[in-house]
């Protein structure tokens, strides 16, 4: 039978620069194997292959998607086995106290000029891409501004405090360890703003949709149900927002079948299943008629950091297109042997 799969980021090019939770999710792992694949990102690679693998054998698989190409992969965990595999291009100095397997692609003498001439123009464009992130970001903190000024926060404390009361999250069975895991739900990539959020909410019994505006404590109200569960024991899976990575955008509790979810644009989502309900922060918290008093500004102000978050797209494409062709000079041979090595160290470690 067919293993359960799980999909994720855990880097992402964002507002503050690309963002790295890889040894968060590799934490506590027993052997990880390290394909130094650099760049050379594709769809085709063997990690995807060795993935879908592993889970037709009837293991549970996280897929680990790359940012600038969320068809490929960064890597993988076996959590059955205690096995990871990581080839994403941030460095990695160490996974804890697992046991290391390092495999590499040779780069051919011969192109070892091209290629990195396409390095340094991808790095180019990555940077031009953070940029423009940063600069809608800015945009965006003003239009938050907006609804700050307009917020009452003693009920917006008072909500959060009662929603954690209504979880009734007692303490967690005993563990070796308590971990929270952070990570993104979703990513900015060539092809637009992608996320996992039907995929990792699948199977939970309660999901809780935040609606609400920029500014009216979304990110806050999670933190605070996070901060509780992890008093408690509580394994959490913690999304950080992948415009803004300081920001939190989802809360899983999944020994106790919870997610609370920042549910806006671009990730808005709406209930469809038992289980599902809605807390709304603006009409809860939020001075009623804002949207009206202020709809020209609002209109504005969303309009334009809307602009820079699609020119920052516009430079992610820029550095896929660069990556396919280097990714072109390599031989198809080169990653065939990959895929024989990577599945042979895993059967030799489960």
């Amino acid at each position: 039978m067919k293993g359960k799969e799980i999909h994720y980021f855990a880097g992402d090019h964002t507002a503050k620069g690309f963002y790295p939770f890889y040894l968060s999710n590799f934490q506590g792992l027993d052997h990880v194997i390290r394909w130094k694949r650099g760049e050379l990102i594709s769809a085709a690679d063997p990690l995807m292959k060795v993935a879908n693998e592993w889970m037709n054998k009837g293991y549970e698989v996280e897929m680990i998607h790359c940012s600038a190409d969320h068809k490929a992969l960064d890597g993988f965990i076996l959590p059955e086995l205690n096995i990871g595999v990581y080839a994403g291009s941030h460095l990695v100095r160490g996974f804890g106290k697992a046991t290391e397997r390092f495999i590499s692609t040779p780069l051919p003498t011969h192109l070892e000029h091209k290629i990195q001439i396409y390095k340094r123009q991808m790095k180019e464009a990555y940077h031009q891409a953070h940029e423009a992130f940063k600069i809608g970001l800015d945009i965006h903190d003003d239009l938050e501004l907006i609804y700050i000024s307009n917020m009452n926060f003693t009920r917006a404390n008072d909500l959060t405090d009662d929603f954690i009361n209504q979880l009734h999250l007692s303490k967690a069975s005993p563990a070796p360890l308590q971990r929270t895991k952070h990570r993104f739900f979703g990513a900015s990539t060539p092809e637009g703003v992608v996320d996992y959020i039907p995929n990792l909410t699948e199977g939970l019994d309660h999901r809780y949709f935040i609606k609400g505006r920029a500014g009216t404590g979304k990110s806050t109200f999670l933190r605070k149900v996070a901060a509780e569960a992890e008093s408690l024991g509580h394994n959490v899976e913690l999304y950080h927002c992948g415009f803004d990575p300081e920001s939190i955008d989802m809360v899983v509790l999944r020994d106790l079948g919870i997610c609370v979810f920042d549910s806006t644009d671009p990730h808005e989502y709406f209930p469809e299943r038992k289980g599902d309900s809605i807390i709304d922060l603006y009409a809860e918290t939020v001075t009623a008629g804002t949207d009206e008093k202020f709809a020209e500004e609002i209109e504005e102000l969303t309009k334009s950091y809307k602009s820079y978050m699609k020119k920052g797209i516009i430079y992610l494409q820029q550095a896929k297109y660069l990556n396919n062709e280097c990714h072109d000079l390599f031989l198809e041979d080169d990653f065939e042997d990959i895929y024989q090595e990577i599945n042979k160290e895993i059967e030799n470690h489960k």
